[in-house]
């Protein structure tokens, strides 16, 4: 079984499936929404799948954690992009782990200048 088919089972009966999850979790996409959609909570076994994607590790920051994940922010601080939303959705302030990647981008720099810094 594949991990869409699995997770497509679990969303269908509405409840996680523990023997499926092993499952799941080999793929980033669905190991995400497996834990939005269907445990609407923390998908443990998922989450080093989860934390090797920086987009799918911001998301699942905000909407699964709804807070800091410090397992990605590693990850996460090596993107600028998505180092200004997490300071700016997540941390709510400065991030200092991010700031030496966004400095190189002159889009985000702005950006957190902008928002993050001038914002506080």
């Amino acid at each position: 079984m594949t991990p869409k088919k699995a997770y497509e089972k679990a969303l269908k009966l509405g409840k996680r499936i523990p023997t499926l999850e092993p499952i799941i979790s080999k793929d980033t996409h669905y190991s995400y929404y497996y834990a939005l959609n269907v445990i609407k909570g923390r998908f443990i076994l998922g989450e080093p799948v989860i934390n090797q994607n920086v987009y799918y590790g911001f998301r699942y920051a905000i909407d699964v954690i709804e807070g800091r994940w410090e397992l990605a922010e590693a990850a996460i601080s090596k993107d600028a992009e998505y180092s200004c939303y997490y300071a700016l959705d997540v941390i709510k302030g400065r991030w200092e782990l991010g700031e030496p990647t966004i400095i190189k981008n002159a889009q985000y720099s702005y950006y957190y200048a902008l928002n993050v810094i001038e914002g506080n």
